[in-house]
């Protein structure tokens, strides 16, 4: 899907839907807060001023007017500056909210054939850091840009109706500020801007490798490489902020100047009326507050609109992972899936890339419902190919999947995983409560469910001794939990969601020898009744699972073994038996 010819900023305002309201809201109070205070401050001057012709001169002045209007002001600007704080924190916060789920609900499809090139890092970049960034589009350039653009006028208007050469030299003073300086700030800082954002992401994506795989790259001498790199993209990105902040400094240093000469050219322009008496005094004094107070307003403009390509840049990444085409799409009608599958690969071939290799080569496998599959091989065999075929997360170039007698592609993809539970090497646990994470399985489950499951997952022992039992919270990624433990858990999901088929992707890889034994029984349980696709490296130990096996290499099946008769199937290239 090519990216529409909207702006990314454009689109982002047009996402946010419902919560505009409360952008809008906090426009609008903070605007009624600004000009609160340029009111103040010309009014308090205006009426000094008086105080002091009447002292001088003897006259009669109102005094009860000027005073109960400067505390009415005084008054909104503080309650208007609370108010405004509380909507726009409030704002924000429905905004990310807002984005994140927006975002999610476009990343599901995509995942994972569209978003696996990304990298960890770079995915976690865009979700977290790119749309905390677009706070920014908000708060620091949406509200300063609509606020000066709302109370300017009004200000040009007050000093036009009492010296419209005054009302002339602060346009052109503003026009120079809130025109032609965001202009040059813009083209100056969106380049360093754009490329502080790339070097943020690939900092993070540099010390996501560097963590992960710090075993690794110690071992083979890698991790001083890569430590220089982190350090070469931190000085980058240090230089690139650098940058930005001097132009900053230098838009911000223009605003004091052109308020000085506003406020200089109105005493010029104000003593010339007095003299002539189309001005009184305390009249010129309200002009020069006034326009001081509205370069005030302006004064933002120069951070705004030098984030402006950092904000810009991250909303353009986070569209650019949007408007990707999902690999799998659903059929338009979806078919309805069978309760009890049979399966069968026929001919199915799979690459990732055009350029690539092929990780399935013409693979043939029967799956009637009810058996139980090992398929083995090395790294690289083409094994999680199968599992990503099956579970519709890539797309097959040729050949077909057989679903109850249908071609998998007939069913929608989210009802095809739904038939199947997967129990992988690596468990995710929330950091959430154990019974918060056994739910992610079937939120509607009972207690008693529950119960049961953790039971025949062999997990009541470790229940016990928790020290809150099942609201013990696990922390983030179960740390209080053992690698065998959150195994157990998995399990205990998959027998709570009770799926016709059993995925297990290396049940038993990374754990030791005793703690791979005792999963055993938990691992028979949940294989009952279903059919089950074991993808391992080795069987031994898991043999009991299984009825046939299948050894793959270079994406192709090679050699079929029946597990219970003890007699193997050997062949090479695809075996017609496997039909």
């Amino acid at each position: 899907m090519s990216a529409p010819a909207t702006g990314p900023l454009r689109r982002f305002w047009r996402v946010l839907g419902r919560q505009r309201r409360w952008m809008l809201l906090g426009v609008l109070v903070s605007l009624i807060s600004t000009l609160a205070g340029i009111a103040l401050m010309a009014i308090a001057g205006h009426f000094i001023a008086s105080m002091a012709l009447a002292g001088a001169t003897g006259a009669v002045l109102n005094y009860y007017t000027p005073a109960a209007l400067i505390r009415a002001m005084a008054l909104l600007r503080t309650g208007g500056r609370y108010v405004e704080r509380l909507v726009n924190h409030e704002a924000t916060l429905r905004v990310l909210s807002r984005l994140r789920l927006w975002l999610f609900d476009r990343l599901l499809p995509l995942a994972p054939a569209r978003t696996g090139f990304l990298g960890h890092a770079d995915l976690f970049s865009r979700l977290r850091a790119d749309v905390d960034r677009l706070e920014h589009a908000y708060l620091g350039i949406g509200i300063p840009i609509v606020v000066a653009l709302l109370a300017l006028p009004l200000v040009l208007a007050v000093q036009a109706a009492y010296a419209w050469p005054v009302a002339l030299l602060t346009l052109i003073a503003a026009t120079a500020a809130a025109v032609l300086l965001p202009r040059w700030l813009i083209v100056r800082s969106r380049a360093p801007a754009e490329a502080m954002v790339r070097d943020e992401a690939a900092l993070r994506a540099a010390v996501g490798d560097l963590v992960r795989g710090a075993a690794e790259l110690r071992l083979y001498g890698a991790d001083a490489a890569r430590e220089t790199r982190i350090h070469v993209l931190t000085d980058e990105q240090q230089a690139r902020l650098a940058h930005l902040d001097a132009l900053q400094e230098r838009g911000q240093s223009l605003i004091p100047l052109l308020a000085q000469t506003v406020a200089a050219g109105t005493l010029l322009l104000g003593a010339a009326a007095a003299r002539a008496h189309t001005l009184a005094g305390p009249d010129v004094v309200m002009l020069v507050l006034l326009g001081l107070a509205a370069f005030e307003v302006l004064a933002v403009l120069p951070e705004a609109f030098t984030r402006w390509g950092a904000t810009r840049a991250a909303a353009a990444r986070v569209f650019e992972l949007v408007d990707a085409e999902p690999a799998v799409e659903d059929p338009a009608a979806p078919a309805e899936p069978p309760a009890k599958p049979d399966i069968a690969f026929r001919g199915v071939r799979l690459r990732y890339a055009e350029d690539a290799p092929w990780a399935l080569d013409g693979v043939d496998l029967a799956l009637p419902f009810g058996s139980r599959v090992a398929v083995t091989g090395a790294s690289g065999a083409g094994k999680s190919s199968l599992a990503a075929a099956l579970l519709r997360f890539q797309p097959f170039e040729s050949g077909r999947i057989v679903w109850g007698g249908r071609s998998i592609t007939e069913y929608a993809a989210d009802d095809v995983r739904a038939a199947i539970a997967v129990v992988e090497q690596r468990t995710h646990l929330f950091d959430a409560t154990l019974i918060e994470n056994l739910r992610v399985a079937r939120p509607d489950a009972t207690r008693a469910q529950i119960e049961a499951a953790v039971h025949a997952a062999q997990l009541s022992d470790v229940v016990a001794a928790l020290p809150d039992g099942y609201d013990t919270w696990l922390g983030e990624g179960g740390a209080h939990l053992s690698g065998g433990e959150a195994r157990r858990v998995a399990i205990a999901r998959a027998l709570l969601a009770d799926r016709p088929i059993l995925l297990l992707d290396e049940p038993t890889e990374g754990l030791d020898a005793a703690t791979a034994q005792s999963l055993m029984g938990a691992l028979a349980t949940l294989a009952e009744g279903r059919t089950v696709l074991l993808i391992t490296h080795r069987l031994e130990g898991l043999s009991h699972l299984v009825d046939r096996r299948v050894r793959m290499e270079r994406g192709r099946i090679v050699a079929e073994e029946a597990m219970a008769a003890s007699s193997a199937v050997l062949r090479s290239g695809r075996s017609s038996t496997l039909h």
